[in-house]
């Protein structure tokens, strides 16, 4: 059996549910000593009792992201040789629809703690000689989709802040990469929920018959419907072990048929075509 100190090591955050859940028991049955990080302390407590390492790190308070990571490398003397950015969540509306505190607080989840963790990060990884850095984005970070402009947004400014880290660490033995995954099977649906309700006063918008007749019964009764091309978490997983596996990975993994085709037609379509057919959803 593998020593602790001789298996790598990744820190792994969003592992209550979805991809993270996924990433992290597939990586431990790789061999991967796995540092899976929840938001909710309840939910760390429930993925120890399946046999995985946990800490607690929420992404919007910043004392919590060096804590975390303080206890990681308390537990591996000093070392991470990957780290994987996965938590986030989603905030459905109307792009007019969106007040100012909605993206102050989604961007502070899924943007500027990432970069908080990841420019923590980056000193071990110097001082250790490598280091792999895969960032979790989206097929909504290469094209966007309507009612999701939260959301959007903070996957498109994760992928040039990830681009960005990639060309200057290329005088360094640090890797840099995007999973884009398109639909995937997991909890994001339902969490957006509580999001949607705290920021969206759709009762009250312009569009609220549309509100009616899409979003939130998409939201509320077809939250668990799968969309087309849907794959389960692990074709992510699969993706992110050959990533790390390479010494040269590639700077982008494709996930699903969706991110194939939009990351096409977004270099060959004109801009108004290819608005009028994401706008059909």
């Amino acid at each position: 059996m593998t020593s602790p100190a001789s298996q790598k090591s990744i820190l792994i955050t969003g592992c209550s549910t979805g991809i993270g859940y996924d990433a992290a028991h597939g990586l431990k049955a790789a061999g991967w000593r796995v540092f899976a990080a929840c938001r909710q302390q309840k939910d760390c407590d429930r993925l120890a009792a399946e046999g995985l390492e946990t800490v607690q790190l929420d992404y919007s308070d910043e004392g919590s992201i060096t804590a975390a990571l303080t206890h990681v490398l308390d537990q591996t003397g000093g070392t991470l040789d990957a780290l994987f950015n996965n938590g986030a969540y989603a905030c459905p509306g109307a792009n007019e629809d969106l007040p100012r505190g909605a993206l102050r607080e989604i961007f502070e989840a899924n943007v500027f703690g990432w970069h908080d963790l990841t420019r923590q990060v980056i000193p071990v990884m110097r001082a250790q000689g490598h280091g792999h850095i895969v960032n979790c984005s989206s097929v909504l970070g290469l094209v966007v989709a309507p009612w999701r402009s939260a959301y959007n947004s903070t996957k498109f400014a994760l992928e040039a802040l990830t681009d960005t880290l990639r060309i200057e660490m290329r005088d360094t033995n640090i890797n840099v990469v995007l999973i884009e995954p398109g639909p995937v099977t997991s909890e994001i649906r339902r969490n957006a929920v509580p999001h949607f309700e705290k920021w969206i006063d759709w009762q009250n918008s312009a569009r609220a018959d549309q509100y009616r007749a899409k979003l939130v019964k998409r939201l509320y009764d077809d939250n668990t419907t799968p969309d087309t091309f849907e794959l389960p978490p692990s074709a992510v997983t699969a993706k992110l072990l050959r990533a790390l596996n390479s010494d040269r990975p590639k700077a982008r993994y494709y996930v699903t048929t969706p991110t194939y085709i939009m990351g096409t037609l977004r270099r060959v379509l004109p801009t108004r075509a290819l608005d009028w057919l994401l706008a059909k959803g």
